[in-house]
């Protein structure tokens, strides 16, 4: 299993998106955001997804897109936060590259977030202590899924010299 399909998976606030621009460069591959993918494609936010369509709609989006990336040869993709956990999109990936869990730290996550909720639906109208009990519940409903990743990297892993070890193994 050659390091050439790279899935980034973890909650909201991870960090999947800082790191899939810096595998990308590492590898010299492209580097894929799915919920930008997902707005590209459909033409609304995230958010215009959810309040329009509802959550299902927008994860039979989700997984459609996903499955796009079977004819890629060599990329990075960051999932969304959820996606791990709908259409057996764990079990798809895992078949097609491997699969990195960046398990960040509850505090971390929503030190994060606190700034950015406008953009994300699930948690707009939280206060910090709504949110930090919000992620905690989330951790807890999706760890099954997340678990499933080839590998977990939690908040001290989750480094250039780790992520660079981890990928030279599947070169």
């Amino acid at each position: 299993m050659a390091a050439e399909k790279i899935f980034l998976v973890g909650m909201m606030g991870s960090g999947k998106s800082y790191w899939t621009k810096k595998i990308a460069k590492w590898i010299k591959s492209a580097g894929y955001d799915l919920d930008h993918l997902i707005e590209m494609n459909e033409e609304k936010t995230i958010s215009e997804i959810f309040a329009e369509d509802g959550e299902e709609q927008f994860r039979k989006m989700e997984a459609k897109i996903l499955r796009w990336f079977k004819e890629k040869k060599k990329y990075v993709l960051a999932t969304g936060g959820g996606t791990p956990c709908f259409q057996d999109n764990m079990a798809w990936m895992k078949k097609e590259g491997i699969v990195i869990w960046l398990d960040e730290s509850v505090e971390v996550i929503v030190k994060r977030l606190i700034d950015e909720k406008a953009h994300r639906p699930l948690i707009a109208n939280l206060n910090e202590e709504e949110l930090t009990k919000f992620i905690q519940g989330k951790l807890i409903e999706r760890h099954s899924f997340y678990s499933q990743a080839n590998y977990r990297l939690s908040s001290d892993q989750i480094t250039d010299t780790k992520l660079k070890q981890l990928i030279s193994q599947h070169e």
